[in-house]
């Protein structure tokens, strides 16, 4: 039985690998100047200009990739970016999703900033925008200091059911990402 889980586990690591080498060829055909900028980004991905949620949202991921923060994806940052996305483990994901939540980069989440990516996601779990950032802040704000750190956003998700499958959005982007990098194969 184990022996079985590890070929899978290996069949699987071998599929992600093809598929970055794969969206690492995209890459280089794609921005052969090595610089990858954020219309060019929207493009690989199919982003229409019309879709204001969907450019808000690729927006965001694109900024949480921008190490250097420099308005460009150079090929290393592309390549991290897609690391984490098909291979990364639960912890530097919940790492990502909280930095895409943290849009002023300040290492804390306020209400605003949950209120705003709750939008920009969209949700299919029955509650308003406004009902899913309470709910956030009653399990995940430890100290109701009206603020959620990195380590309670972690602590919290990892406990919390019904928050994790919130984040599988952003936890669990690599179907989306495979998803469209399909459509210029």
């Amino acid at each position: 039985m184990q022996l079985d889980t590890r070929k899978q586990e290996k069949s699987s690591s071998d599929g992600n690998l093809a598929q970055i080498q794969e969206m690492c060829v995209i890459f280089l055909r794609e921005c052969p100047s090595g610089a990858l900028h954020l219309h060019e980004f929207k493009r690989m991905f199919g982003v229409q200009s019309s879709s204001r949620e969907e450019s808000l949202f690729l927006e965001t991921i694109f900024r949480s990739f921008d190490t250097n923060q420099d308005n460009t994806l150079d090929f290393i940052e592309y390549v991290a970016a897609l690391n984490l996305i098909l291979r990364g483990n639960l912890e530097d994901r919940l790492k990502w999703s909280f930095k895409m939540y943290d849009r002023d980069g300040n290492g804390k989440l306020d209400r605003k900033e949950v209120l705003h990516k709750i939008k920009l996601q969209g949700s299919e779990v029955g509650l308003t925008p406004s009902e899913i950032c309470d709910r956030i802040f009653e399990r995940v704000d430890d100290n109701n200091d009206g603020e959620i750190t990195l380590s309670e956003f972690m602590e919290g998700a990892q406990k919390d059911d019904w928050l994790m499958d919130l984040l599988n959005l952003d936890i669990n982007t690599s179907g989306w990402v495979i998803r469209n990098c399909r459509k210029l194969c």
